[in-house]
């Protein structure tokens, strides 16, 4: 059970990566593109470690959904209007089941158990 927690845990983290790929992508198709390729990741970036991140400052049970919602929405929505659609679609299903995957008691008990400093499962 172990291994399918850190399997799971792999692919959050995988999922936060393509993320900010989509919001780099997305942002590399505006004007001007030197600007929003980093500035849309880097934003994304700090608005996860400040609120969602396992050991968020400011992470609690209603700031790490809202800013999970947030952001995987935001890629989506940047792979749909980068012309995308079905990748859009597959990419918001497929954080949708893996973060859904991720609140099994036996990935947060590893979690919980990795992390050092972080307090119990406040979700």
């Amino acid at each position: 059970m172990r291994l399918l927690a850190w399997c799971v845990l792999f692919l959050v983290f995988a999922d936060e990566v393509l993320a900010m790929v989509a919001l780099g992508y997305w942002g590399w198709q505006q004007d001007p593109p030197w600007l929003w390729v980093w500035l849309l990741p880097l934003v994304a970036t700090q608005a996860w470690s400040w609120f969602a991140s396992p050991r968020a400052r400011y992470g609690h049970w209603l700031g790490r959904p809202v800013v999970k919602v947030l952001v995987f929405g935001a890629a989506s929505l940047a792979l749909w209007d980068a012309g995308h659609p079905t990748l859009a679609g597959a990419f918001l299903v497929f954080s949708a089941a893996v973060n859904a995957l991720a609140l099994l008691p036996v990935v947060t008990q590893v979690l919980e158990e990795s992390t050092p400093g972080r307090e119990p499962a406040d979700r």
